[in-house]
């Protein structure tokens, strides 16, 4: 879904109105979707539910939301920041004949505004939208202010617990962001003190380039992204995407009910050593709880004894090492073993020593020597294909790589490389700052000039690759941020590239897919304490609800 700036949904929007799809109807799509959302989230009969309605077109969105949720039952309130005029606002007179109660701002000095919020179990923030830029001043400030001031109110004060703090309830009230959370720039991601940090947002017609630059991004919740009847053939669909759970649906292998393991492609895994055993583990658990057929672990001969219980389910190649550390002599042996392996994955926890150094060294130049005669070419007929299948570099394969001369060029078709921010500065030779103010540019760039598929990880990782528009994945989780949550991507990224996917939708999938397992590994852990391992034991969940049916 393409990532649009205020000026293009502003051109959008006025280039629909043109063609037939009026302001009135698209105002009366995006509140019906406000109020679908909240429909969704809970059965809202009887429930009270606060609206804070802005001046413009958000405070429309807002007022319709609120008329259809009072039809539906609930007990709304719209707190309006400045007089409307129901001859002149329809909306605004439909909310009220609804039996929308309607409380203006300039008659109260904020203590209704208060009680309003402590009962609410819903808020709608309906202030501010597409057109307001921090910072926040006049009457929606001190609404703002107010609202902040009444959800701070501890209820609980007088009762301090000691032994056992209470399980974190469900939150109360919850607030729902119309297009997003008022004071945020959706140019910039910037965002006012006072902007509310929403539960859910709900957007329209696109995603703004706000809802994914932080500090912004922070405050948005979980975003949904609304049709309001703007024709496709006013739609601008060249540009940066946003990857959306339908999407990714789209590009997921098939698992027919006749399948069999051979279905579902064979994957070599090339990692671990001494002191990185863990990392071999979480890449080949991942690709296994990817839908992997076979996932065989090419490691240290020596580690075998440590790993073997944790992975019933993965065959093993014992490699040479020196001191548990592959060495030169593990390529060519490696090599012969490839032959009927649909993917290959290199790198993680291998180390970044002279005996890893030469097993990728001698791994290329095999590589190399074979293509030159038309051995391995990825294009050529199936044997070839499987005596060097496709690639996946992570983690020590990409810090190995670095120290090579002509490296890209010295790689086969359509790799893919998953790089954090770090990796990526020793591959670019860019700094890290220089790197993170420009993701998105930083990894189309160097995926056009190394001619590979780019995964540039980190908040709202960048999947790259030459001739495509760059896509970026919709998560921005500290729960990922602790070692190993690496391995598991690219674990995740060869399992899908084994079971036939193109290099460019397996890199999208599986970091939508790990992203998702972050979530839900960090929603029943919290963000300080979900580890690695977490995040494979939820990759199940997360695919099952990107694809509930088997096929």
């Amino acid at each position: 879904m393409r990532i649009v700036s205020v000026a293009e949904i502003q051109s959008l929007e006025s280039d629909a109105d043109a063609a037939g799809q009026s302001y009135a109807q698209m105002m009366a799509l995006a509140g019906a979707s406000v109020a679908r959302a909240v429909e969704t989230r809970k059965a809202v009969s009887s429930r009270p539910i606060l609206v804070l309605v802005g001046p413009g077109n958000n405070g429309g969105d807002g007022l319709v939301a609120a008329r259809l949720l009072q039809l539906k039952g609930a007990q709304v309130t719209a707190y309006l920041s400045k007089l409307r005029n129901g001859d002149e606002d329809p909306v605004y007179k439909a909310a009220e004949e609804q039996g929308v109660q309607i409380v203006n701002a300039q008659d109260d000095d904020g203590t209704t505004l208060k009680q309003l919020v402590a009962a609410a179990d819903v808020i709608i923030d309906a202030l501010l939208g597409t057109g307001a830029t921090p910072p926040l001043h006049g009457t929606i400030a001190e609404i703002l202010k107010t609202v902040h001031a009444a959800l701070d109110t501890d209820q609980s004060a007088s009762l301090t617990p000691v032994h056992y703090p209470a399980e974190p309830g469900p939150p109360h009230p919850e607030v729902i962001a119309v297009d997003g959370p008022s004071g945020l720039d959706f140019d910039t991601g910037e965002v006012d003190e006072l902007t509310l940090s929403a539960h859910v947002t709900v957007t329209f017609a696109n995603p703004k380039w706000g809802h994914v630059k932080l500090p912004g991004a922070a405050k948005v919740g979980d975003l949904s992204v609304a049709d309001i009847g703007i024709p496709d053939s006013v739609r601008i669909s060249a540009g940066p995407e946003l990857a959306t759970a339908v999407a990714v649906r789209r590009r997921l292998p098939t698992r027919p009910a006749d399948a069999h393991k051979g279905t579902f492609g064979k994957a070599m895994i090339v990692a671990g050593s001494a002191n990185y055993t863990g990392a071999s583990i979480l890449a080949s658990q991942a690709a296994v709880r990817a839908g992997t057929g076979l996932v065989t672990l090419a490691l240290p001969s020596e580690l075998h004894t440590a790993v073997v219980g944790a992975m019933p389910e993965v065959t093993y190649l014992l490699l040479p090492h020196s001191l548990g550390v592959v060495n030169e002599h593990a390529a060519p042996l490696l090599l012969k073993e490839l032959r009927g392996y649909s993917a290959l994955l290199v790198g993680p926890g291998l180390g970044n020593t002279r005996e890893s150094q030469g097993f990728i060294e001698a791994l290329l130049r095999a590589g190399n020597s074979r293509r030159q005669t038309g051995f391995l070419k990825l294009e050529a007929n199936a044997e070839s294909r499987h005596e060097f299948p496709p690639l996946v570099v992570d983690a020590d394969g990409l810090n190995i790589l670095c120290g090579l001369a002509n490296w890209s060029d010295r790689l086969p078709p359509d790799a893919i490389l998953t790089p954090h921010p770090g990796e990526m500065s020793r591959l670019t030779d860019l700094s890290i700052r220089d790197i993170q103010s420009r993701r998105l540019e930083t990894a189309q760039t160097w995926a056009e000039q190394w001619r590979q598929v780019v995964v540039l990880k980190g908040a709202f990782t960048v999947v790259a690759a030459p001739e495509r528009q760059p896509i970026l994945i919709p998560f921005a989780n500290s729960g990922l941020s602790s070692a190993g949550t690496g391995d598991v991507l690219a674990g995740v990224i060869v399992g899908l590239r084994a079971q036939g996917l193109e290099a460019f939708d397996a890199a999208v999938a599986g970091a939508y897919l790990h992203g998702l397992a972050g979530e839900i590994a960090t929603r029943r852990l919290g963000p300080v304490g979900a580890a690695a391992g977490d995040v494979v034991a939820a990759l199940a969940d997360a695919a099952r609800r990107l694809r509930p049916r088997l096929a």
